[in-house]
């Protein structure tokens, strides 16, 4: 079922208009979170507990860009002395990801949103800290915003780079997501 019966130009216009307004509170709460350690963790452990236990962690985030970082250690290892793979693509897609939950949090209308594929590129061993970085909020957002104003699911592919601590890059993942706006 589609939000709208039919297309109407001024509603669909009034219900972007409402959802930009939301989203001056929304994002404020949300940033809040974000940049509390002690809240985000709280956060990771309700919905997001293996990339609690994997030790990611949030090193910088705005309605732009999203940093993830994410430790080689113990129980991120795979037989290789490296990060599992595994584990980087979750602090990618978390990368990604953040900045769809920016756009869709406490959203109104509620936009719904879901990975729907996911292509990596391993370029070198991780085995150090790697921060994953997604610049594309902006785009990420129109997307939202079209799925709002059409009333029909939109999907956006975001890239993320996994960098090492010395600026190399190991890895790049290509995460699709699926937004649509949906009835309460």
């Amino acid at each position: 079922m589609t939000l709208f019966k039919s297309f109407n130009m001024a509603e669909n216009t009034q219900l972007l208009e409402t959802y930009r307004a939301n989203r001056k509170v929304t994002d404020q709460e949300f940033f809040k979170m974000v940049n509390s350690p002690l809240l985000f963790n709280l956060y990771m452990l309700n919905k997001l507990p293996m990339g609690f236990i994997a030790g990611l962690k949030v090193k910088s985030c705005t309605a732009d860009q999203c940093q993830i970082t994410v430790p080689y250690r113990f129980i991120n290892q795979n037989p290789f002395r490296s990060t599992y793979f595994a584990v980087l693509a979750m602090a990618a897609e978390m990368s990604t990801g953040m900045l769809g939950v920016i756009a869709t949090n406490k959203s109104k209308p509620s936009v719904s949103m879901l990975v729907t594929k996911l292509e990596a590129e391993f370029v070198k061993k991780a085995t150090g800290l790697t921060t994953f970085t997604c610049s594309q909020g902006k785009e990420l957002t129109a997307k939202v915003e079209e799925a709002i104003y059409t009333g029909e699911g939109t999907t956006f592919e975001a890239l993320s780079i996994g960098t090492s601590e010395k600026g190399e890059e190991e890895a790049r993942f290509k995460v699709q997501w699926s937004f649509k706006a949906r009835l309460k």
